[in-house]
């Protein structure tokens, strides 16, 4: 009698179902492999091994000053830029979404909201550019005002005119993001807390924000991540003149500063090591934002 014959028929479905579930996860973990796990491991093996094998010298050009300083300013930059988005998007999620808002509103910031976040790139930083940069038409139009922003201090080739330019993505992506957490929040619960007597502001220290936290969190860690890994925004605003990693690693690779593939291997590897933390604090923030969804 064949084996497959003495199989009961639970366990047959069994069977199946994971042969249907191997047939459809199968190319994605073989994508995962070739695409991300493998340049990953081909990275750590560049970044340790010179001409004479197995070398820390790559990884410890990582502490020289300017290599500290294009961290700093990538970090500070994503962080702060995350920060803007968190909060003026999420407040502009949260006056969308209002019951009596109108529905027209809520349409339109979801469809500029879904073009924004994915406009980026040379095209976002010469729309910048064309707009508040020096001779940017609102720059010009100012200045005929008899106001010159330049010299009253504002510069679009700096750390907060990135802030600025970031902003521009990161608030429609937190707005995408956080509808369906604020969509979720019932009016029961508001309802109850009213009829407790509990105001608005008691409401939400008590309520809302408890419940949204772990939603805000993962939101900010996504929003610090997509600052981070940014390129062709920073590079063409500043040609290069701010540190930042990514644009580090293309100096390093291009040969502007020195031609060093392991430098460059040992940049990115820096990189890998700040996403990796900041994907593992996303999954613990979507773990405890699924208990509340379960609740």
């Amino acid at each position: 009698m064949p084996a497959s014959a003495s199989k009961s028929p639970a366990q047959a479905v069994r069977w199946s179902g994971l042969r249907g579930t191997a047939l459809f996860i199968g190319p994605f973990l073989v994508y995962v492999l070739v695409f991300l796990l493998l340049p990953a491991l081909g990275l750590v093996r560049q970044a340790f091994t010179g001409e004479d094998g197995l070398t820390l010298r790559y990884v410890a050009e990582l502490g020289q000053a300017q290599t500290v300083q294009a961290f700093t300013n990538s970090v500070v930059l994503s962080a702060v830029s995350a920060l803007v988005g968190l909060v003026v998007g999420g407040a502009t999620a949260y006056l969308v979404l209002r019951p009596h808002a109108p529905g027209w509103l809520r349409s339109l910031s979801t469809s500029f909201s879904a073009v924004a976040a994915n406009f980026a790139g040379v095209p976002l930083a010469f729309a910048f550019i064309a707009t508040i940069g020096n001779l940017g038409m609102i720059t010009l139009w100012l200045k005929n005002m008899g106001f010159d922003v330049y010299d009253a201090g504002f510069n679009l080739y700096s750390m907060a005119g990135l802030v600025i330019v970031y902003a521009y993505f990161q608030i429609p992506l937190m707005f995408i993001i956080i509808t369906p957490a604020l969509q979720g929040l019932r009016t029961s619960w508001r309802e109850a807390a009213e009829s407790l007597g509990a105001g608005r502001w008691m409401y939400w220290r008590h309520i809302g924000l408890p419940i949204l936290l772990p939603s805000l969190l993962s939101a900010f860690i996504l929003l610090l991540g997509n600052a981070f890994s940014a390129y062709a925004t920073p590079y063409a605003l500043t040609s290069g003149n701010i540190a930042l990693v990514p644009i580090e690693i293309s100096n390093v690779l291009s040969g502007n500063v020195m031609l060093s593939q392991q430098t460059g291997a040992a940049l990115a590897l820096g990189m890998i090591v700040v996403m990796v933390g900041v994907m593992l604090l996303y999954a613990v923030a979507v773990r405890r934002a699924s208990r509340w969804n379960a609740r």
